[in-house]
């Protein structure tokens, strides 16, 4: 087997730029459950399909909400985050689960922070697409896949974006 990458996509491709500059107009609220509902929804399943018994990325994702919604404290939060990559790194020898494990845990950690919100792509790409076709491909179809879930989760973005949102998140990318 071909070493794989953790994560597929380049931040300076040009999906994964149109995907930052709509992030940018939107609040850290609206980013962080766009988030925690497209990695649930579309990633997470990846991880639970290979390992029905380890809840952990599936918990972050879960305290995530309950952080959103008043219940729960960030330091509870940041365990489970930190949880749910320790599933990632105990998934070495599944590349689909494991990045969807990240894939959680990326997504849960916008909460804390809007910019792990290109973790849902880098890491969700490489899950869907080892997932689909397997861990042979060439870098050319992974790439294809990567762009073609990016546009899916920018699809899902605007369908819940605040027009002209008056409190868009400060988010420095590059720091």
């Amino acid at each position: 087997m071909k070493k794989l990458r953790k994560m597929l996509g380049s931040a300076d491709s040009p999906h994964i730029l149109s995907l930052m500059r709509l992030i940018e107009t939107q609040s850290k609220t609206t980013i962080a459950n766009w988030c925690i509902d497209y990695a649930q929804k579309e990633i997470l399943p990846i991880y639970e399909t290979a390992f029905p018994d380890d809840s952990r990325p599936r918990d972050a994702i879960t305290a995530a909400r309950e952080w959103l919604a008043g219940n729960l404290k960030l330091p509870a939060v940041k365990k489970l985050i930190l949880d749910a990559h320790a599933a990632a790194r105990e998934a070495e020898d599944h590349p689909a689960a494991q990045a969807a494990a990240r894939t959680a845990g990326q997504a849960a950690a916008c909460v804390h922070t809007p910019t792990h919100s290109l973790g849902l792509s880098f890491y969700g790409a490489a899950a869907i697409a080892y997932s689909r076709v397997g861990l042979n491909e060439s870098d050319v179809v992974y790439e294809q896949i990567a762009a073609e879930e990016t546009a899916k989760m920018e699809s899902a973005l605007r369908a819940v974006a605040v027009e002209n949102e008056p409190n868009p998140a400060k988010i420095k990318w590059y720091c």
